[in-house]
């Protein structure tokens, strides 16, 4: 679990995916390891994510993870598949308790003090902070930073490429998630060379920001 985490803040930024073709899942992975940005979280929002996620993670060479997980039967099947960690929107306790169980990251969502500490109270340590910008964006984080010193954040939701650098200079984010990366259009249409040059100017954007790279 460590060191998934650990990975995910290396990389720093997470592409939000909706797969409408399980079968452009190989393409798909190969975009992103070709762009430099080895991650992805497959939204539980079609019926090609299960297949998808068990084709990205047989690859071996990428960190997949579920996002958009709603209920214990959707963790079950995210966590078959092979996802690497689990991501919701909010913070629902059975979910949380029986991902943790299964061994795997959680990430739940939340916006507000009461969130957070329940999410706290359930075991997880990194939660997902959305929608980010219609909630305040960097100034809300900075001040929820404050009481919760050892909670790290992955904001989502309206975060644009202009925006990401001012959240990852903030100590207390661990990486940001955004689908601008690989958008569902492009992967519908199975443009993968576009997807290809999205990933490649996202690691750009971290290599030409000294202060949030790694």
């Amino acid at each position: 679990m460590a060191d998934v985490m650990q990975r995910i803040a290396e990389l720093k930024l997470i592409p939000m995916v909706v797969m409408d073709k399980a079968e452009h899942a190989g393409a798909f992975g190969d975009a992103l390891v070709k762009g430099g940005l080895p991650i992805a979280e497959i939204t539980f929002r079609t019926l090609a994510a299960e297949a998808s996620i068990r084709a990205l993670a047989k690859r071996g060479d990428l960190i997949v993870g579920a996002g958009t997980v709603l209920t214990t039967e959707q963790a079950d099947r995210a966590i078959d598949a092979g996802a690497q960690f689990i991501v919701a929107p909010g913070t629902n306790p059975a979910v949380v308790e029986h991902v943790l169980m299964r061994g795997l990251p959680m990430v739940p969502g939340v916006v507000t003090p009461s969130e957070i500490e329940l999410a706290m109270s359930l075991g997880a340590t990194t939660l997902k902070f959305f929608p980010a910008e219609t909630m305040g964006g960097v100034v809300t984080l900075k001040a929820l930073a404050g009481p919760y010193p050892d909670v790290r954040f992955i904001p989502t939701g309206g975060i644009t490429p202009e925006l990401v650098p001012s959240y990852l200079r903030l100590p207390m984010v661990v990486a940001c998630g955004g689908s601008w990366m690989a958008p569902r259009d492009l992967l519908k249409a199975g443009r993968f060379d576009a997807i290809t040059c999205l990933i490649e100017q996202a690691a750009k954007l971290l290599a030409a920001s000294p202060e949030v790279a790694t």
